[in-house]
């Protein structure tokens, strides 16, 4: 994989671009351009081949955090790796782009060996972490208690999940998700404990986040909350994930304060 893979470069500096693409092409890379996150997208949308993308910070139209965002948004793209290459080396900056989840982070000028290198390495994770899921995502069979949190309903046996009384039609790995959550209500549960339910690997942090961050997306979107909605599964940065609830609708509209509560149904 590592010598025909195909790099996307997203970079408004036509300088750095040309550098950065004839770097790569001398290693061996296929390599495709974009000016902005914009174009980043038409390409990735035109293109099935991209299997990394190095993209700068301060771009027109669409910087280099939108981009990410917008990646990690669709589950045919989430899995690419994101290395940010920009000139921005602030500890800010740096410490900002690992919050979000990129996969490293280069400063310019960068040595092109060093660049190679962290090339080579995200593409040979991301080839490990591909074979890692295809060979342990085996579905776990729920058995236990039904859930009941506010507007959040969850029938464990017959894998139905009621949210607003509406009931969420959520695939076998996001139900899994969810109901790893509802066993520890309120708890911060570790991103590497919740993988190891979803798809019965054991993993790093950093590759159960990976793995997470488009289902916890999936989920939040099919249980109603907006795109940046956290909603009744709160992120808590560092470590994972906790399900806490919500009031009540009925109880919402009438002004009445709802305490956390977790009871079978």
């Amino acid at each position: 994989m590592d010598k025909t893979a195909t790099i996307l470069v997203v970079d408004d500096h036509e300088e750095i671009q040309f550098y950065t693409e004839h770097v790569l092409a001398d290693a061996g890379y296929q390599v495709l351009v974009a000016g902005d996150g914009l174009e980043a997208l038409d390409v990735l949308s035109s293109s099935e081949s991209v299997d990394l993308i190095l993209a700068d910070i301060a771009m027109p139209r669409m910087n280099g955090y939108q981009l990410y965002e917008e990646i990690v948004n669709h589950p045919q793209w989430v899995a690419i790796p994101l290395v940010f290459l920009t000139a921005r080396a602030m500890d800010s900056d740096i410490r900002f782009g690992k919050e979000l989840g990129v996969d490293d982070y280069i400063t310019n000028p960068f040595n092109p060996d060093d660049l190679i290198s962290v090339v080579r390495s995200r593409l040979r994770r991301a080839q490990q972490l591909a074979e890692v899921v295809g060979l342990g995502a085996v579905e776990r069979t729920i058995c236990g208690t039904d859930f009941s949190f506010g507007d959040l309903h969850i029938d464990v046996n017959r894998h139905c999940v009621w949210f607003r009384r509406r009931q969420v039609r959520l695939s076998a790995h996001e139900f899994t998700l969810l109901v790893t959550l509802a066993q520890r209500v309120d708890c911060v549960v570790p991103l590497e404990e919740i993988v190891q339910a979803t798809h019965n690997i054991h993993t790093d942090f950093q590759d159960a986040g990976t793995l997470l961050r488009p289902l916890i997306r999936s989920l939040r979107r099919k249980l109603g909350y907006r795109t940046g909605e956290m909603g009744c599964i709160k992120n808590v940065r560092g470590v994972g994930y906790k399900l806490v609830a919500e009031v009540p609708e009925e109880e919402r509209l009438n002004g009445v304060l709802y305490p956390l509560r977790a009871s079978q149904f």
